[in-house]
């Protein structure tokens, strides 16, 4: 009974967000999914320093291991879903931006390519559109040590969460130049 109720649910909105034109759609209007994805690479000697490995401890210190969490590779991205294309919802947004620090790296000591991973950082959110290209959001930031750095405490890991620990903010953001939505003058 309740796989049925779920399948009645699934094909009545689909049938309402197909049986409207897409600019006046309550429910998945057009472009309502949008956002980017990015990809560097830090060149030797240039690793991105994620803060999590104490002060060098050098090459001749005898039983200790070298904190190898600087980053060469960097994946990142931002993805935007706005559900409703009417009613006074449709200024309601949801967001991500998740971003994946890779590398294996040492600086004065040692280089690789390795693609271990070191910390995914995730930030989601919510916001709403305002006039004059204002927007209000709720964002909410937390990181996650991956390979080696995550599980058991690590002497030359500074701290358990990575860098910037679990927070959550209130901000605005303005939008000027014709960056952003061109609806929310």
């Amino acid at each position: 009974m309740r796989t049925m109720m779920t399948i009645a649910f699934a094909l009545g909105l689909s049938a309402v967000c197909t049986a409207q034109t897409a600019e006046d759609r309550l429910l998945a209007p057009h472009n309502f999914v949008r956002g980017y994805v990015d990809f560097e690479v830090a060149p030797p000697h240039n690793e991105v320093d994620l803060g999590l490995c104490a002060a060098h401890t050098g090459p001749l210190v005898p039983g200790v291991q070298n904190c190898a969490a600087y980053a060469r590779y960097i994946w990142s991205g931002y993805v935007e879903v706005q559900p409703f294309g009417r009613t006074p919802l449709k200024h309601l947004f949801l967001f991500a931006t998740p971003k994946l620090f890779a590398g294996d790296n040492v600086p004065q000591l040692q280089y690789t390519a390795s693609h271990s991973g070191i910390l995914w950082e995730e930030t989601l959110g919510a916001g709403v559109t305002l006039p004059y290209r204002l927007e209000l959001r709720v964002t909410h930031h937390r990181t996650h040590l991956l390979g080696r750095y995550g599980g058991t405490p690590n002497t030359l890991i500074l701290r358990p969460d990575g860098p910037y620990g679990l927070y959550t903010t209130v901000g605005v953001r303005w939008y000027f130049g014709g960056y952003g939505r061109a609806s929310s003058h």
